[in-house]
């Protein structure tokens, strides 16, 4: 039980570290029909004592379902020991699912983190918990209207010509309708739960007993930066005029990319609650999953170079890389959808992680590592940790560019990725409790363990150190597969790169 604790703090923390107050055996589950159930809108009164109170329900349900099972299975036989226990799971999946889904915001966020982040969770738990990644209970069409009416200023047929009743996607914050615009143009509208900016800001209160804790169990941790980022960060994820200026960027950046589609917003029909965009289609998550090998590969690639080229290319990290943001077509691009959780890095910040990269990677100089991890604030240079081990603990966040040639990402490496930020009975434990995180570093390793998670599962396989190398401006590589050619020739056909002398 103490490796599953661990888990559920990772997944929390992963989670823009915003709740740990699931009760533990509540993510155990099952598989189970789709929850469908629609809700107005978050439930009126979200203060602390409300959202608590309706976790704290799902305790007390889960521990007298869990005693009811236990008692009807002392004298089964083991095969039905195992009937109770998958019966009891199921029920507790579906009653996790549907709570996390009608609170919304940052409960659910978590939710549909643990649904991908730790490969190492069973089938049933994480096929349960994706229903909430794009297929949350969605609002009633008349708060969408109330709503639409309110930040557009009058009544949203003046605006479009024609809003679907039934939501395309409801996730954490806000629920997508396709929509038609007078003039024709079919669109993508997000519309912001009412009372989600409440709800999210008593889950951030929370977030501070949780950071407290964290604290307690790993004493080199300062909590305060990191919960100032994450309130930043979600305040930010808040205002739709914000999302559609960071998605603006990245779409008039990658026009015409090869293969990464950013849909352009529309920000004359755009406030701070609604966020209209280009309609976009392809396939899920889901999808791709039951497509071959090389499709699987490519789509890897794609989203390779998306999450760490836009940090050197846009100068903008695009940190939530959950599966309902991504959609797929079968020429190979890729869609990205959800600009709300973007950071923009200091160049100190860009100069610190290429310089790690360059001494653990490139020059496999471990002194320097640690030198430059003091310097950062990560990890104090004590002298009881010998270079050995700080190379031991460390290179495995590198493990995939470490050396050239084809590799293939497993579920076991995500799981490990995610237990060495948290598995104390480990035998990295030392380092562990040493370890802070600086704020700016908070988003980068979340989508770390997101992508390493996401490949994972689809088993993706690449080059991944020449690719690396792409990316990486201070070495420039060449293009090292078919995509890394089309890429260059857009670069220079666009202006992006100069082309090489004759």
């Amino acid at each position: 039980m103490t490796r599953r604790w661990c888990r559920l703090v990772a997944a929390a923390f992963a989670a823009l570290g915003l709740v740990a107050v699931l009760h533990r055996r509540t993510l155990r589950t099952g598989r189970g029909s789709r929850v469908t159930a629609a809700t107005s809108a978050i439930p009126a009164g979200t203060g602390r004592a409300r959202r608590g109170a309706e976790l704290a329900a799902i305790g007390a349900r889960t521990t007298a379902s869990y005693t009811a099972m236990t008692a009807r299975s002392v004298l089964a036989d083991n095969q039905r020991k195992q009937e109770l226990r998958s019966e009891f799971e199921l029920r507790t999946a579906a009653d996790v699912v549907a709570t996390l889904g009608q609170m919304k915001g940052a409960m659910m966020k978590l939710g549909q983190m643990a649904s991908y982040l730790d490969q190492g969770l069973p089938e049933p738990v994480r096929a349960m918990l994706s229903q909430l990644q794009a297929d949350a209970p969605p609002m009633a069409w008349e708060l969408v209207e109330e709503t639409l009416d309110r930040e557009l200023g009058g009544p949203w047929r003046e605006r479009f010509a024609e809003i679907d009743h039934v939501p395309l996607a409801a996730a954490s914050i806000g629920q997508v309708h396709r929509g038609v615009t007078l003039g024709g143009r079919p669109v993508a509208i997000k519309v912001q739960y009412p009372g989600v900016d409440e709800a999210i800001r008593t889950d951030l209160e929370a977030s501070d007993l949780l950071f407290n804790a964290m604290g307690m169990l790993f004493p080199g941790m300062d909590p305060g930066p990191i919960v100032n980022e994450l309130r930043d960060r979600l305040t930010e994820e808040l205002d739709y005029v914000n999302e559609a200026r960071v998605q603006r960027r990245f779409a008039e950046y990658y026009v015409d990319h090869p293969t990464i589609v950013v849909p352009m917003p529309f920000e004359e029909l755009s406030t701070g609650r609604v966020l209209t965009t280009e309609l976009a289609d392809g396939a899920s998550w889901a999808e791709l999953l039951t497509w071959g090998s090389e499709a699987r590969d490519a789509a890897a690639e794609t989203i390779y170079r998306f999450a760490f080229g836009g940090i050197y290319r846009v100068g903008t990290f695009n940190g939530d890389p959950h599966p309902g943001n991504y959609l797929f077509r079968a020429d190979g691009s890729v869609v990205f959808l959800d600009y709300g959780l973007c950071k923009e890095f200091a160049p100190h910040t860009l100069e610190a992680a290429g310089a790690m990269i360059q001494a653990m990677v490139i020059d496999r100089d471990i002194t320097e590592f640690r030198r430059l991890l003091a310097s950062i604030g990560l990890l104090d240079d004590r002298p009881e940790f010998t270079d050995a081990q700080i190379d031991s603990y460390f290179s495995h966040f590198y493990e995939f560019v470490l050396t050239e040639g084809v590799s293939t990402m497993t579920a076991e490496y995500a799981s490990e990725s995610v237990r060495r930020y948290f598995d104390l009975g480990s035998e990295h434990s030392g380092i562990m409790k040493a370890v802070n995180l600086p704020a700016d570093w908070v988003v980068l390793q979340r989508i770390n363990l997101g992508l390493f998670a996401l490949f994972g599962e689809l088993g993706a396989t690449g080059n991944w150190r020449r690719l690396a190398e792409e990316i990486w401006p201070w070495v420039d590589g060449e293009p090292s597969t078919e995509l890394g050619q089309r890429i260059r020739d857009w670069e220079i056909a666009t202006g992006k790169r100069a082309a090489a002398p004759a």
